[in-house]
């Protein structure tokens, strides 16, 4: 066990909370699909829920970084079942990557507004990027609707567009970024205002995925992914040539 991660354990619970979040998770997949390579890093690899919602193609190799041991576990007892070809999981964070460990695809889902030193994170991540690779970011939008759930998860943070851009590694281009979930964004600033609930019941959850999800879709086309309670960063790092890839 590395030393830095003894005797760690995440205290949220919103992976469990929100696992049958269906229509979010194939809203927020189909956004950023076309970006997911063959050799895929992803950072808080939780319960496997990311890797189970991309499980669409196989993998040369999937690894997946998570720092709570107990997680690993329960991952790795269901291995072979619906994860990727490729598949495995890590106990560590990017500081326990080798060197010379390469990807093409990096993910954050979720993740980086838990990670206190967000900067370092994507310094770090960059740096076992291939040329060509994408480095892409699905986390909370807007402080504004900062509320007793995001502390209680163990957020330190939500991301505006400006905030993003401010931590982007230098060789890294932003390729995408933009908002999702503009219905969504109303009931978390209604929570935040009015109900300052400090963790959404079953019942909101449902509400949420099977109705509000579903008009994001065609809301948030219509406003121009420019409002939202999540956002999307797509970073992409340039081609020895200089070009993008396609």
């Amino acid at each position: 066990m590395p030393d830095h991660l003894e005797n760690f354990a995440y205290s949220g619970n919103e992976l469990e909370m929100f696992a049958a979040a269906v229509n979010w998770k194939a809203y927020w997949s189909s956004q950023i699909r076309p970006y997911v390579g063959h050799e895929v890093l992803e950072l808080g690899a939780g319960l496997g829920a990311t890797a189970r919602t991309l499980n669409h193609k196989p993998y040369r190799r999937w690894l997946g970084l998570e720092p709570d041991q107990a997680m690993c576990d329960t991952v790795r007892a269901r291995q072979g079942r619906d994860m990727p070809v490729g598949y495995q999981i890590r106990h560590g964070t990017s500081v326990d990557l080798a060197p010379d460990e390469r990807f093409d695809t990096v993910l954050y889902i979720d993740v980086l507004e838990h990670i206190e030193d967000d900067r370092a994170e994507l310094e770090r991540a960059c740096a076992h990027l291939v040329a060509g690779g994408h480095l892409i970011i699905v986390a909370p939008a807007h402080n504004r609707l900062y509320s007793d759930f995001d502390r209680k998860v163990g957020h330190h943070r939500r991301y505006d567009k400006a905030m993003l851009r401010a931590i982007v590694p230098a060789p890294l281009n932003v390729r995408q970024l933009y908002y999702l979930d503009s219905v969504g964004m109303l009931a978390s600033l209604a929570n935040r205002l009015v109900l300052k609930s400090d963790s959404p019941s079953p019942t909101q959850i449902r509400l949420w995925d099977s109705i509000m999800v579903r008009a994001s879709r065609w809301l948030d086309v219509l406003t121009g992914h420019r409002l939202g309670k999540s956002i999307v960063c797509i970073l992409e790092k340039p081609r020895t040539d200089g070009t993008a890839s396609s």
